[in-house]
């Protein structure tokens, strides 16, 4: 059964023998996970070895697209890039934007698989049906912007390319991708995979059409939301500032996270916020397709350019003390220029300046002292001193040094992203629950939460949570599309079922993808289930500080995490996804869902409750 939107070819590569395979992969993978993330998941759990070493040979790189990937409509370009984390030791995944979104699917793939390790540091050039691992230890120790410089020197400007830098050469363990100067994804280490593999870079170039049912229709549809994007009322503000305003939400809402999320809000806020970026902004950058780009580029404390985010400020920015945006906008240049992800990072130099505070290691750093960061971050892209023992994130940094463990800011071992919850029990769930480690890409539910019940531990947030969960981690990277319109503007699902029926020919309803999103979460919870022999619903909690530990400033001053409450609601959303109490999923639902191979591997590990 040959169905439009996808292309039906996946291309397995092994680098051990330089060998590619052009494949036809099932039709039911469609009907059952659609794409993306989807993809990634169903692939790792039936090809990957149980227990693999993350950074072994035996993982694998899955970089997916799915079914609206590379189309001609808003915030396409985009794929994800899965693996087994080394960071986390779970299922690990990330999305990226760029022309390597476009140029795959172009080139005829739905997704790639790369194994095994090149004998010599090396590139994959996949030029439509040609593909060829090349030997290329010139591009050794090269920074992300020169890798792909240089590539683009030798095969054109018009290829996609995703590269890794001298983090992921050393294999950091939260090292990522990054893509056209500041598009980064995988920050569960799928840069560290890469440079495990021997592997610098991938060049796509494609030249086909991607096979759509109406493409009438779908040209109509991308023209009128095209013009639909630009007059929704939020539009002009977010060409202004893309999420960089959050730093002034947060602040306000006193959730931006300080001195290693010891606090919610940060005295020098306003000099790292939105309003500020707009007075030193010199121009924006965006992924394929998108009329509402996101990344707004200044001139760092160097007069470099730089790409600013809220994520990355927040957290190279009121996470370390320091409040000058030049400096931050350096740090974050150079965390992309060595591909490292920069939320862990400031996460990690945040944890390093409190052990330092705390006298628990013998380096001395200061707060907010942007010489201090930049030398830390540079020791840990390079892994020299305590450098070395910071690559590998905080949650085995903090098993190294004695009484730190309670300030190791993580959950599952993926640093937590750019929100202090000492105040925001659904964004803790939220971060608990995430499929990949503590990232608050699945589920935004803070403004939800801020909005509506603040402090309540509830029913109503549970709910909210999957739904967002279904919304953002299933839908948005399933298809596989960036959900920025939807989130930051209000653009409505309805174009992407109306998308994805023009792509596909199929019509789903919004239940139907709700059904895939389950799927997917479950699977993905099985997977971790079967890498950790067993579960424990201690793994879904954040950390102690925010239970411990209550902020002494802002709004919220003196409010902490109710441990008690937090259980009652993690176990209803157990119960909601049809899951045990101890957060393994069911039999009866993984029957429900289709998952019946994966039940019975998963008997075989831990008991299973019907």
């Amino acid at each position: 059964m040959d169905m439009n939107g996808w292309t039906g070819y996946m291309l397995k590569v092994d680098l051990t023998r330089r060998k590619a395979i052009i494949d036809k992969y099932d039709d039911l993978l469609k009907i059952m996970f659609i794409g993306g993330r989807g993809f990634a998941a169903k692939v790792l759990w039936d090809h990957l070895p149980v227990g693999v070493d993350p950074l072994s040979s035996g993982n694998k790189l899955v970089i997916a697209g799915g079914p609206l990937t590379g189309l001609p409509i808003p915030s396409s370009g985009k794929i994800v890039l899965a693996s087994k984390s080394p960071l986390t030791y779970g299922y690990g995944d990330g999305s990226i934007g760029g022309l390597a979104a476009v140029y795959m699917r172009r080139g005829g793939y739905d997704m790639v698989v790369v194994e095994g390790r090149a004998e010599k540091l090396s590139i994959l050039v996949i030029d439509n049906s040609k593909v060829e691992v090349q030997i290329r230890e010139d591009l050794r120790g090269l920074s992300t912007s020169e890798t792909e410089s240089e590539l683009k020197e030798e095969y054109g400007r018009s290829i996609g390319v995703l590269s890794i830098g001298v983090a992921g050469e050393n294999l950091v363990r939260y090292a990522n991708v990054i893509s056209q100067s500041g598009r980064a994804g995988g920050r569960t280490g799928i840069g560290a995979v890469m440079g495990s593999k021997n592997l610098k870079a991938v060049v796509f170039m494609g030249e086909g059409d991607i096979p759509v049912a109406n493409f009438k229709n779908l040209e109509k549809l991308a023209c009128e939301s095209y013009h639909t994007i630009v007059k929704l009322s939020n539009y002009s503000f977010w060409i202004r500032q893309g999420t960089m305003s959050t730093i002034e939400w947060s602040q306000e809402n006193a959730v931006l996270p300080c001195m290693n999320f010891r606090e919610g809000v940060f005295e020098y806020a306003e000099d790292i916020g939105g309003y500020a970026m707009e007075g030193m902004r010199v121009g924006r950058r965006g992924c394929p397709y998108c009329n509402a780009k996101c990344g707004n580029i200044v001139e760092d404390s160097y007069g470099f350019q730089s790409e600013l985010d809220y994520e990355n400020v927040a957290m190279l920015g009121a996470n370390i003390g320091l409040g000058d945006l030049r400096k931050v906008a350096a740090l974050t240049r150079f965390a992309d220029e060595a591909g490292v992800d920069t939320i862990s990072l400031g996460n990690v130099i945040g944890f390093a300046f409190e052990a330092s505070e705390k006298r628990l290691i013998d380096e001395q750093y200061e707060w907010g002292v942007f010489d201090d960061a930049l030398t830390l971050a540079e020791d840990i892209v390079n892994r020299r001193g305590v450098g070395d023992l910071l690559a590998d994130g905080v949650r085995i940094a903090s098993s190294k040094i004695p009484g730190s463990e309670e300030w190791a800011m993580h959950v599952k071992g993926l640093e937590i992203s750019g929100y202090d919850c000492h105040s925001a029990p659904g964004m803790a769930l939220a971060y608990g629950t995430s499929p990949i480690g503590a990232h608050h890409k699945d589920a935004w539910i803070i403004s939800w939460e801020v909005k509506n019940d603040r402090l309540g531990y509830t029913n109503a947030k549970v709910s909210k949570l999957i739904e967002l969960q279904r919304i953002r981690g299933g839908i948005f990277e399933s298809l596989t599309v960036c959900r920025l319109p939807w989130v930051e503007l209000g653009f409505e699902l309805r174009w992407y079922k109306d998308f994805f029926e023009s792509a596909t020919g199929l019509r789903l309803s919004l239940d139907d993808f709700f059904e895939v999103a389950d799927r997917i979460y479950t699977l993905i919870r099985a997977f971790w289930v079967r890498e950790m022999g067993g579960w424990s619903p201690m793994l879904d909690y954040p950390p102690a500080r925010w239970f411990k530990e209550p902020t002494t400033r802002g709004p919220f001053k003196g409010i902490a995490l109710d441990e008690d409450r937090y259980r009652w609601m993690l176990h209803l959303y157990y119960e909601r996804r049809g899951w045990s109490d101890t957060g393994i999923p069911r039999r009866s639902t993984m029957m429900r869902l289709g998952l019946s191979s994966e039940v019975d591997l998963i008997g075989k590990i831990v008991k299973i409750e019907d």
